[in-house]
């Protein structure tokens, strides 16, 4: 029987925090320059969320510096109430702090619509082979990629290749286009 999303938050949540500094320095490096390989470098808007450390995520800073140097244009997720999420052009002017869940957000900026974005890079846990994703439970990103336009390229970062299939996985789950790991791209 395939493993359900509580069970999968929980196993991969603590193996991504058991990885040892070196190891999370050494992924994210390589989930990063496994991004150039992507054909997502003609677009213009990305949106990139800001790695939650408590959580040992990819540290996302390396795909930023891609993105700036190639001069496109970033969004960045603030929270926005106990549902939503808005989102924040970033300028060289942004402020980021850390909000009371430690996660880092711009603290002010100019408002960006989601129908205007070409990709998202979306965080998780784990995904499966059809690309539907394990979050932190919230549905924060369903309900942020249902208000962007249905060609919006969908990108995950992982430490972790797909596993075959999440058990309880239903129709409101948006599911990747690509997900990136450390030693491959999978498409969806």
């Amino acid at each position: 029987m395939e493993p359900t999303k509580t069970a999968l938050r929980a196993f991969y949540l603590k193996k991504r925090k058991e990885l040892s500094k070196e190891t999370h320095e050494q992924q994210s490096f390589a989930v990063a320059n496994q991004c150039l390989q992507l054909p997502i470098w003609d677009y213009r808007y990305f949106h990139l969320f800001l790695p939650i450390e408590s959580k040992a995520e990819i540290d996302t800073s390396l795909v930023l510096t891609l993105l700036q140097g190639r001069d496109k244009e970033v969004v960045l997720p603030k929270l926005e109430g106990p549902r939503d999420l808005k989102h924040i052009l970033l300028t060289d002017s942004t402020r980021i702090v850390n909000n009371s869940w430690q996660i880092p957000e711009p603290s002010e900026g100019i408002f960006f619509d989601p129908l205007l974005l070409d990709v998202v890079f979306v965080p998780l846990l784990i995904c499966d082979l059809k690309g539907h994703r394990v979050g932190y439970g919230k549905g924060y990103y369903d309900r942020f990629l249902s208000q962007c336009k249905p060609e919006v390229l969908k990108i995950g970062l992982s430490f972790f290749n797909p596993i075959p299939a999440i058990a309880d996985s239903y129709s409101g789950d948006i599911p990747l286009d690509y997900c990136v790991c450390p030693d491959k791209i999978y498409r969806f």
